[in-house]
């Protein structure tokens, strides 16, 4: 094994959105950072086969599901028919144009990256490792830990890429299968059934508890599943796969729930059952760092690890497990890094689950605003009274805020609709700058959009609504 004779300032280990983050920004405040992954270019797990190849795929179904459907409104196509291979070819020019871009930023900032993986050998040692298998030494001042996270393998659902999926497998679209179970009802496991019930498929879901998303407050869910009542062919809810055997020509999957246990067959299954850190391969033990009961790295309010000089962000310190709240923790442990003194003051992250319609969520849910025993009021706007939402056919969805009775602060929202992750960013930042109902009502929004169901879900709450009636206080 060589040895480097340098000392690295900065190494940042992954290159997901916020291993790249961090590194672009300690560059930018004057810092000589490497940056470690195991692919060619940066990007990381969101991008090669994450957030943005699932959004891909899933405009590409929303525009095959709005020619289906505009016969509503007037307008008549023959069936769409679908191209699997050129829509895969599609989705990877994505995939190349962005982290082609990236790779481009990692240049124009002197950024060292090197491909390959790393592991601790002590808390100012990494033992990294090339394509070559040629072992190397680097010493190091700071380090920033970004590995991520990755499935959850369950034992008796062992995948194996073809009849048995993970996330990754499937968004290959490697054979549409006729029949697909997806074992999991969490938003990757809704996201994927969205892809392949557009792509032909009759899916059928398979959740442990009592229903989709655990943990979302239950109206955006019943909302929801009103609104995609044709997309699943069965689902399971608090049942568990028992047993898979693989047939000939498909799979004879045991349910176990509870009333009894059943069996059903199909071509394929998908698993996504939630996440799991992804540092084993790292040994964080050897440089001192400590895990949480999960596995999760524990961090303080400046990223900080329990090994002086080692930070960690994003999915591998543990939830929410979103591509943004990775980013702005790389940025916060790079401004740390570079001896600014910040802290991770965050109020919420927003989170997205970008299926059709669309749920966004941010703030306190329901749950927690009834465990914190807070006073606080519940006002939901009716997308069937928004102009907008009518003229462009979207016949469900609602705006929900949860405001503090005391001082009209927003303490929590939730939106299902057409678009509504790109709305629900108004209400983050009314949350983040302490702003009131009367504040969100007293801002002009334009007419006719679908914004303005912020706004008047907040006229609502101070009893002065335009296009709904309630009481006024």
């Amino acid at each position: 094994m060589s040895k480097e004779n340098k000392k690295h300032e900065l190494i940042v280990i992954g290159a997901g959105p916020g291993g790249y983050r961090a590194a672009f920004m300690a560059a930018d405040l004057g810092m000589e950072v490497t940056l470690i992954d195991k692919e060619e270019k940066p990007g990381g797990e969101c991008l090669f086969r994450g957030c943005i190849p699932t959004k891909a795929l899933l405009h590409a179904v929303k525009l095959k599901d709005a020619a289906t459907s505009a016969g509503e409104i007037g307008i008549h196509f023959d069936d769409p028919k679908v191209d699997v291979q050129q829509m895969a070819k599609w989705k990877q020019g994505v995939i190349d144009k962005l982290t082609g871009g990236l790779r481009q930023l990692v240049k124009a900032r002197k950024i060292n990256y090197l491909q390959g993986t790393a592991k601790f050998k002590d808390k100012s040692t990494l033992i990294y490792t090339p394509d070559d298998g040629k072992e190397k030494e680097l010493e190091f001042s700071q380090a920033i830990i970004a590995t991520g996270a990755m499935p959850v393998k369950l034992k008796d659902l062992e995948t194996d890429g073809k009849s048995v999926m993970g996330s990754e497998a499937a968004l290959e679209l490697e054979g549409i299968p006729a029949k697909l179970l997806i074992v999991g009802g969490g938003y990757i496991g809704l996201e994927m059934a969205f892809i392949y019930h557009g792509l032909g498929s009759e899916v059928s879901v398979a959740e442990l508890t009592d229903g989709f998303m655990p943990g979302m407050d239950r109206d955006l869910v019943r909302e929801f599943n009103k609104a995609t009542k044709d997309v699943f062919n069965d689902i399971f809810l608090e049942t568990k796969v028992k047993e898979i055997k693989k047939n000939k020509n498909n799979l004879k999957v045991t349910f176990e729930g509870k009333d009894g246990t059943f069996s059903k067959q199909y071509d394929k299954i998908l698993v996504a059952v939630g996440q799991t850190p992804d540092h084993s391969a790292l040994a964080p033990d050897k440089a001192g760092i400590e895990t949480d009961e999960k596995g999760f790295i524990s961090v303080d309010e400046q990223q900080k690890t329990t090994a002086e000089g080692i930070f960690a962000i994003g999915d591998v310190t543990g939830g929410p497990l979103l591509a943004h709240k990775a980013s702005y923790e790389g940025k916060i442990a790079a401004e740390v890094a570079s001896g600014k003194d910040v802290v991770n003051d965050a109020k919420v992250i927003p989170g997205v689950v970008f299926t059709e319609p669309e749920i966004a969520f941010c703030g306190k849910t329901e749950q927690q605003l009834k465990a914190d025993e807070a006073n606080y009021e519940i006002v939901k706007f009716p997308w069937g009274a928004s102009g907008r939402a009518i003229a462009i056919n979207e016949k469900h969805g609602f705006t929900k805020l949860m405001v503090d009775k005391e001082n009209e602060r927003i303490l929590g929202a939730g939106i299902v609709g057409k678009d509504a992750g790109d709305l629900i960013a108004e209400v983050a930042l009314a949350i983040e700058m302490g702003a009131t109902a009367t504040d969100l009502a007293l801002t002009v929004h334009p007419h006719p959009t679908l914004g303005e169901t912020i706004m008047e879900a907040a006229e609502m709450y101070l009893g002065t609504p335009v296009h709904t009636m309630n009481k006024k206080r």
